[in-house]
């Protein structure tokens, strides 16, 4: 193959895992929810064969699949972003990141205050949007930035546009990854800028992600260390730490996303498109938005037949995803631990299904087998035979 286009659909698990009860997830279900609304249309990706996927017959299965398939379980000891992610690149991350269920210690965002000259509000685990409505005046009227966490291993700092110019943001939580090390040191920084009048204070869409280094090579070092070309769509560049790609175009939306996607296949290059659509996840999984969830993903479905009839026979299109972030679940408003499907389709590729993967790392070996690429990892490449 010469081109791979893999794209995450960042928090569309399909159904709790064998461990969702050590992770308080046992009944999450993202993509059932999802459909429970009655307004899911996946014509394309059923066709792929996403209903012939364990546990997902209630989409309808097809006699005639067009990818191979898979149902795919993490191994790592997470449920989070950027754990999901290396672990689709090859990592098994055998420790869970840092989280901080009572905030963070007193004597670190003192030394953060110091460093970034301004104060700090909140220092709780909370929701998105809640932490602005609870927080934003008095923010606006200090000058303080609100800083919280949440289930995952984060720290994110919200701060209002017209207060903390999105520059000075930056800069701040750059400070904040440079400062979050070792027993500190959360998966992901996370710059929440936000804008308008209280009580209407509404997220932006600049939001960008300071990851942890990646520990160990990973498929897009693999990849580029071959000489081919890596591209990153989304915040898959932010997920990496800035490592491994050649190119990054980040985006705003799953819209913008899916458009650019169109934009690199247009190219010639020979190697990795790496893509997240996190709309899914940010915008409908943790806002608890079932419908607009369903939307979104029927919206992907539709982009995704045209696209791949654009593919090349030497090009092949991985669709998978994360984690879950069932926005029905009434446990928790934050990731889900759930299995993930797999489709690895191409014009030349023969459909198979491959039962259930124990690793999502499998996702990686087999990218980079298909781009003839080395790559010593935690998983083992799936063997997709040419038609």
């Amino acid at each position: 193959m010469k081109r791979v286009f893999l794209i995450v659909l960042d928090s569309v698990g399909i159904g709790c895992a064998r461990d969702a009860a050590a992770f308080g997830d046992e009944g999450a279900f993202t993509l059932r929810s999802v459909y429970e609304t009655g307004r899911l249309q996946l014509p394309n990706l059923c066709r792929m064969g996403l209903g012939n996927i364990e546990g997902l017959d209630f989409l309808g299965k097809t006699d005639i699949p067009t990818a191979s398939v898979a149902r795919v379980r993490e191994a790592s000891m997470g449920k989070d972003t950027t754990i999901g992610h290396w672990e689709i690149a090859g990592h098994i991350s055998k420790a869970p990141l840092p989280v901080f269920p009572n905030g963070f210690p007193k004597e670190f965002l003192d030394e953060f205050s110091k460093r970034v000259g301004r104060g700090v509000l909140c220092n709780k685990p909370y929701s998105g949007t809640k932490v602005i409505a609870d927080y934003g005046e008095e923010h606006l009227r200090t000058g303080d930035l609100i800083v919280y966490t949440s289930a995952d291993s984060v720290f994110q700092i919200a701060a209002h546009t017209d207060t903390v110019p999105l520059d000075e943001l930056y800069t701040v939580c750059e400070i904040a990854r440079e400062m979050l090390a070792g027993d500190l040191g959360v998966g992901r920084v996370i710059a929440r800028p936000f804008a308008g009048t209280s009580p209407d204070f509404y997220r932006t869409a600049d939001r960008r992600d300071y990851s942890l280094e990646p520990p160990t090579k990973m498929l897009p070092d693999a990849v580029r260390g071959a000489g081919l070309t890596t591209v990153s769509v989304g915040k898959i560049i932010d997920i990496f730490a800035g490592r491994g790609f050649d190119r990054a175009i980040r985006t705003h939306s799953n819209e913008e996303g899916m458009k650019e996607t169109e934009n690199i296949a247009k190219e010639s290059f020979s190697g990795l498109c790496f893509v997240n659509l996190v709309d899914f996840d940010m915008l409908w999984g943790h806002r608890r938005d079932p419908v607009k969830y369903a939307e979104g993903l029927s919206a992907f479905d539709r982009w995704v037949g045209g696209f791949a009839e654009t593919l090349g026979k030497d090009d092949t299109l991985i669709i998978t995803a994360d984690h879950g972030c069932d926005p029905a679940f009434d446990k928790t408003t934050d990731h889900t631990r759930e299995d993930v499907p797999l489709l690895i389709w191409s014009k030349g590729l023969a459909p198979e299904n491959f039962g259930i993967r124990d690793t999502f790392a499998d996702i990686g070996a087999t990218t980079a087998k298909l781009l003839g690429v080395s790559f010593e990892c935690d998983g083992n490449a799936i063997d997709v035979k040419k038609i």
